[in-house]
């Protein structure tokens, strides 16, 4: 790991600072550093054109922050063509503090260790739904209620996004802070939930976990986005995701393991899982508070900023970030970090209909939470291990989803835009329609398989066919999302967050009514399944419709490119 790489992490910020930026420093902060002419000099205007470190677009774009919020507020200070400033850059298009700049083999890293970040927390959502008899029995309650922590948990991570992760993408702030304080927060939160006495402060400390966690689920994206250009952005994004998807299918494998052989008393193994998730959460802390640097190119160049007016003196020395947060005031900057993607959701019909999808294929994999032992422990009496296998079905699914994925959006997408073609979001619709077709597919052999008379084999084909195709339309919507919005990607996948947790979170709930209600002794839930193939059919409007008229929504819109 480069000095670089633990310079600018969590603890190596703290010591360098709590060192008197002797540790851990930056080449502005090192002996015998030459500082530049252009921070020296006498500052120019912004008016004016010559001798100026930056060109006039660089200049609009700074100046540029979001028109409407600008527009609502008549106490909006307004930046003086006459202020003196020297506005900090990265040096030259080769500097390799520039996270684009960085070695392949540093953003693989990073991208290993945002993929462990998320796969840390993700797969706590369920992690110990094996448990909810013993959580039933040891509570007095039902299932419905039991099974209420994994929903408190979603809905949790559901709503953090929408106000932990919009904080990221201010300058002042960043993204490691952000990741690094939740993370911990978590940690902890995981050994009064092992602890707890009723099943409420089971309730409470599930939402409160999933709150802290949803940085890591939600601004994850943003950051392989901080790293990877634009072309290999949807290769890049994919192979992030794969450990973000596979996460709440790995935690049901663990957790039954876990309250298999967590413990001698029965009804205490179901704590084990939240022991388990301390474990992983704490050492995922340790690992990543030195080795996950800083991305966010806005939040380096306004450190290397206050680096610079430290070392010469000169306040006229500022950053992008420094202009943005100097023209709101803590009420705007609030109103302006945290409304956004409210905003986005409500007044974008690309944003609101690819949340909505999204949320479906979240919700069948949340409702098979319910199904699988259904099908596995009830009809075919398999062990609570061996049903906590069935969910490999799904992570195969995924794994054939991103091969299928990620290959041809390297030769179809990646080398063509190397080579100087140029593509519309729309380019990556079409695999999202074959993604999309596969979806109710294999939610229907699910159905119809998971018999007493068929082999159980059936239902875990159907169960990889429906991931393998929920993965590709995760991709490519959260890619044609990325391509159309660049620059509010935090908001818009916050946004994405709340949607698909807090309406896959509520599935589980319903999930023992649906199948009971409409399930048969032969096909116990053929027709509950059903339901939700039938929607899944429906839905396959929404990429074709986009593909057709997805240039003349961007053009409306507000934020989209």
């Amino acid at each position: 790991m480069t000095h670089a790489f633990l310079r600018d992490a969590f603890w190596g910020t703290i010591i360098n600072r709590l060192s008197g930026y002797k540790w851990f420093a930056h080449k502005e902060e090192e002996p015998g550093y030459v500082i530049p002419e252009k921070y020296l000099s006498k500052p120019q205007s912004l008016k004016s054109t010559t001798n100026i470190a930056f060109d006039k677009e660089q200049i609009d774009e700074i100046k540029q922050i979001d028109e409407d919020v600008i527009e609502s507020s008549s106490s909006y200070p307004k930046a003086s063509d006459d202020d003196d400033l020297i506005i900090v850059t990265w040096d030259g298009d080769d500097d390799p503090a520039c996270p684009y700049n960085w070695p392949l083999y540093q953003k693989l890293i990073l991208l290993g260790e945002v993929a462990f970040l998320v796969v840390s927390v993700y797969m706590a959502s369920a992690i110990y739904t094996p448990g909810v008899d013993q959580i039933m029995s040891q509570f007095n309650v039902n299932q419905t209620i039991a099974t209420l922590p994994l929903t408190t948990f979603v809905v949790g991570y559901g709503i953090g996004p929408m106000f932990l992760s919009p904080v990221t993408e201010n300058a002042a702030i960043g993204r490691t802070l952000v990741y690094s304080i939740t993370l911990f927060i978590f940690f902890i939160l995981q050994i009064p939930t092992a602890l707890s006495a009723n099943i409420t402060g089971l309730c409470i400390l599930r939402f409160i976990s999933g709150f802290f966690a949803s940085p890591a689920l939600a601004t994850g994206g943003a950051t392989i986005g901080d790293v990877i250009t634009g072309p290999y952005m949807p290769v890049g994004l994919a192979s992030w995701a794969i450990g973000g998807v596979m996460g709440p299918s790995l935690g049901p494998l663990i957790g039954a393991v876990l309250v298999v052989r967590g413990g001698h008393d029965g009804y205490e193994s179901w704590r084990w899982p939240f022991w388990f998730m301390a474990i992983i959460s704490g050492t995922c802390f340790l690992v990543l508070g030195w080795a996950l640097p800083e991305t966010y190119g806005k939040a380096l160049l306004y450190r290397k900023a206050e680096r610079l007016r430290r070392i010469t003196g000169n306040k006229n020395i500022t950053s992008e970030g420094h202009i943005e947060n100097s023209k709101l005031t803590p009420r705007e900057l609030a109103i302006d970090t945290l409304y956004r993607p409210f905003q986005i959701t409500l007044i974008e019909p690309m944003v609101l209909a690819s949340n909505l999808y999204i949320a479906l294929a979240y919700s069948v994999m949340y409702i098979w939470f319910e199904a699988f032992p259904i099908v596995f422990v009830e009809i075919h009496h398999f062990t609570l291990v061996e049903m906590g296998v069935t969910y490999v079905s799904i992570m195969v699914g995924i794994g054939i989803g991103a091969g299928i994925y990620v290959p041809y959006m390297y030769f179809n997408y990646t080398k063509k835009v190397l080579q100087g073609q140029t593509f519309t979001p729309e380019h990556f619709l079409p695999m999202a329609i074959f993604g999309a077709i596969c979806m109710p597919v294999g939610i229907f052999i699910f159905a119809w398989t998971s018999s007493p008379d068929i082999h159980w084999i059936g239902p875990l084909f159907g169960g990889g066919i429906f991931s393998c195709g929920a993965f590709i339309i995760f991709q490519t919507l959260f890619a044609y999302l990325g391509s159309s919005f660049p620059r509010y990607l935090a908001s818009v996948f916050a946004s994405n967050a709340l949607f698909r947790s807090d309406i896959a979170g509520c599935f589980p709930l319903i999930g023992k009514p649906l199948f009971t209600n409409l399930g048969s002794e032969k096909y116990p839930v053929g027709w509950g399944s059903s339901v939700l193939g039938f929607i899944a059919v429906v839905m396959i409007i929404i990429p074709v419709f986009f593909y057709v008229r997805g240039p003349q929504l961007r053009a409306r819109s507000r934020y989209a490119n």
